[in-house]
């Protein structure tokens, strides 16, 4: 009987064993899963512009559109999962949005493309670009450029001229007729963003302003909205269809302003570089942190790092990036 008693302790501390060393794989797999779901690289969970919830990705959609203050207020812009802001000639500036997670019926108005939108648009693969043409040197070198899906307003359709609004600053475009022509764009992929909590330090700050030679921005925190509030040229921001425009996060990026190699209106306009690195300002949940950035290549993303080099978290949801002379 004792044998008998022994050999029961001995089988049941071997079944615990089995239950232990199950449990630890188990744990082990859903410590991976959860981490493939996390604030990284874009899985099925998460948009990789925004950090908001995503069932799948969707392709991305690139509009060049106009900011002067006759192209105000734009349409569509309020469901841009990424806004670069940058400078263009005669020191104004012109916007890229970046559509994935949601499209709007209607987006304008549409304007021309500059050479450094390609070297912005080579991070997200193929993604389809519309824009309303560009200068006669420029407008070959975009078509032969592989890195886009062409929606040239010349040759696409889905475009249309609102009767309402004075030309060049009334051409819109369908978003679902510029999708239906771009089948193969490349769907949302990482792009070097992380999100999450807050880090430690920053200074606290109501509103922050980035100033090109003949145009401003302004961003102003809204604690009730949580977001940060965008002005131009020291007006609130609206937009037609979506109210006022804001941002989870504003990135101030500062990088070299050299020129263009093509020509426009008889000079050659400023080309913002986007890769290599630099220093930023990073905007979010009232606070102000001091950053770095890096783009090693065209074809790589743009990460984000704290003053100590811990990975610059962004809070959840659109993101502005203000590219600006260092």
């Amino acid at each position: 009987m004792a044998v008998m008693a022994a050999t029961a302790r001995q089988m049941e501390r071997a079944r615990s064993r089995v239950v232990i060393a199950a449990s630890a794989v188990v744990a082990v797999l859903v410590s991976v899963i959860l981490a493939a779901c996390g604030t990284g690289p874009a899985g099925g969970t998460e948009s990789p512009f925004t950090g908001e919830p995503a069932t799948s990705p969707h392709r991305v959609l690139a509009v060049k559109i106009d900011n002067i203050a006759q192209a105000r207020p734009p349409t569509g812009l309020g469901k841009a999962d990424l806004v670069y802001v940058l400078p263009v000639e005669g020191g104004l500036s012109r916007i890229l949005a970046i559509f994935s997670s949601h499209f709007p019926p209607v987006v304008g108005p549409v304007r021309s493309a500059r050479e450094d939108d390609l070297e912005l648009l080579r991070q997200f693969g193929q993604p389809a670009f519309a824009y309303s043409g560009a200068t006669p040197v420029l407008l070959p070198y975009i078509h032969r450029h592989a890195v886009i899906v062409d929606l040239y307003a010349g040759t696409a359709g889905g475009y249309y001229r609102d009767p309402s609004r004075v030309a060049p600053y009334n051409l819109y475009a369908h978003t679902s007729q510029l999708l239906a022509e771009a089948p193969n764009a490349s769907t949302a992929r990482d792009i070097g963003f992380r999100f999450g909590p807050a880090p430690a330090g920053g200074r606290a700050t109501a509103s922050e302003s980035v100033a090109y030679p003949s145009a401003s921005f302004t961003f102003s925190w809204s604690a009730a909205k949580g977001r940060w509030l965008v002005s131009m040229d020291g007006t609130p921001a609206g937009t037609a269809d979506d109210g006022r425009l804001s941002a989870a996060t504003v990135v101030i990026q500062h990088t070299t302003v050299r020129t263009s190699r093509f020509l426009e209106y008889g000079s050659r306009p400023p080309y913002a570089e986007s890769t290599g690195s630099g220093s930023a300002v990073v905007l979010r949940n009232g606070r102000a942190y001091n950053a770095r950035w890096s783009r090693p290549t065209a074809e790589s993303g743009t990460t984000f790092a704290t003053a100590d080099g811990k990975p610059m978290t962004f809070a959840r949801g659109p993101v502005w990036i203000i590219l600006v002379s260092r």
